[in-house]
């Protein structure tokens, strides 16, 4: 009986283990659902990547966004889809860092290169981490230290015919605004495209006056 008991506890823990192996092998993207999905979703809270208690357990347009994010920061191919090794990537990290270090003051940075935008509170903590698209080929998103000087929850683009949902304008034209597509390549004609998912938070973040460094 004794001997039983093992054999049925060391078959169930294979059986365990080969579960664990084959969710983490599991690549998701849109429309899975399940633990593994849970469980990426909660690393890509702890890493800034969504926002606190976002944890649905399916994997909808906004996980998609946070994962380009992340593969982005890592310089993956950003492909919105959690393969094995983007999800090996994201337990491996850590939080991304600004690079402006340690500020005394809450402010905003965009990296054109990984096409992420992190929001940083006094003294540097990162509070967000975004998947963005500044411009694509033939426009230009202007690198420098600016600053949020206008801001509309609706606004009107005379130049492209478009409205732009909260839109936080931070030099000339250019704006940080909501946009039905954020692809994972540079698209937009110079403003910085934000998934309609975290533009709302964007805008409460981007004060008038709020830093904004494009880099």
């Amino acid at each position: 009986m004794r001997r039983r008991l093992v054999l049925a506890t060391l078959l169930a823990a294979a059986i365990a283990a080969m579960s664990s192996a084959t969710a983490q092998a599991r690549t998701l993207s849109m429309g899975t659902c399940g633990r593994d999905v849970h469980r990426l979703q909660q690393r890509l809270v702890d890493r800034s990547y969504l926002p606190a208690g976002y944890t649905p357990g399916c994997y909808d347009y906004r996980t998609s966004q946070a994962v380009m994010a992340l593969q982005g920061w890592v310089r993956l191919p950003r492909t919105g889809v959690a393969d094995p090794v983007t999800k090996v990537k994201l337990r491996e990290s850590k939080t991304p860092k600004a690079w402006s270090g340690i500020r005394q003051f809450h402010h905003i940075e965009i990296h054109k290169l990984r096409q992420i935008m992190i929001i940083v509170s006094k003294y540097g903590k990162v509070l967000r981490t975004i998947h963005v698209s500044t411009a694509g080929p033939g426009h230009v998103t202007p690198d420098g230290h600016w600053h949020v000087y206008s801001k509309s929850r609706m606004s009107w683009s005379t130049e492209f015919n478009v409205w732009l949902p909260w839109a936080s304008y931070i030099v000339g034209g250019i704006a940080i605004h909501g946009f039905a597509s954020v692809p994972g390549v540079p698209a937009s004609h110079g403003c910085i495209r934000v998934p309609m998912p975290e533009a709302p938070y964007v805008y409460l973040r981007a004060k008038l006056g709020t830093p904004v460094w494009v880099q």
